[in-house]
């Protein structure tokens, strides 16, 4: 059966990452967390001191982007690939609310999403993939045969990840998440290199008002009606 290219774009946490693992175990597809890889840059960065609130010294990044290895690891346990940065397992330390006040402003450098998108590139050349992100069906995989954009009210969008952080024991306030989800919308629809835009051939899907199975149901539909399409 011919297996098709599924791109799922979107603002920050509209569950992009969870449709797209649920509708990759589905499909027997792999799947592609590209926005673990924008976290896991981050996250080097952060370790090395080349950012922080006032400061953000992107040249030494640029310089040391060809010592950061970025790998996927499949789970059993967990029904899904783990992210890995050089070696080492970076799925929980990535996901904090500390990476994510950085993620967009490390995801803004052309020279970090120039090597990403080939890397991303690679993972899907032979389809069968589902990838999410900011630029997927734009930039990484613009002739994807099935483009979505995910969409939510910011509020709705800061209480999902306000909630997932405290589940995790996070100490975090609803308001410091919501400005940090407000923040990274602006970053991520104004930035100068591949900024977040819906592609032409995309559809949209709001899901404010939308559980879980809800949304997946409905995209579920779609890529079933898509691979049929394309068969």
């Amino acid at each position: 059966m011919y297996k098709i290219t599924i791109a799922i774009d979107g603002f920050s946490s509209t569950g992009k990452s969870t449709v797209a693992k649920r509708l990759a175990k589905a499909l027997g597809y792999i799947y592609v967390d590209s926005g673990a890889m924008y976290r896991a840059v981050t996250l080097f960065a952060m370790e090395h001191n080349l950012i922080h609130k006032n400061q953000f010294n992107k040249a030494q990044l640029i310089k040391q982007l060809d010592a950061i290895k970025i790998s996927f690891k499949f789970n059993k346990k967990l029904g899904f690939a783990e992210v890995y940065l050089n070696g080492q397992n970076v799925e929980k330390k990535i996901r904090t609310l500390e990476v994510s006040q950085f993620v967009s402003q490390v995801a803004t450098v052309s020279e970090v999403r120039e090597q990403l998108v080939l890397q991303q590139q690679s993972l899907g050349k032979d389809k069968g993939v589902v990838m999410d992100g900011r630029d997927i069906g734009t930039v990484v995989f613009p002739e994807a045969e099935l483009k979505l954009f995910m969409t939510a009210s910011a509020e709705k969008r800061a209480q999902r990840r306000y909630d997932e952080l405290i589940e995790r024991g996070d100490d975090v306030s609803f308001e410091d998440v919501l400005k940090n989800v407000q923040s990274r919308d602006h970053i991520d629809s104004t930035r100068e290199d591949s900024p977040l835009a819906m592609a032409e051939d995309a559809i949209k899907v709001d899901n404010s008002n939308l559980n879980l199975d809800e949304q997946f149901e409905f995209i579920y539909s779609l890529a079933k009606a898509k691979i049929a399409e394309c068969n």
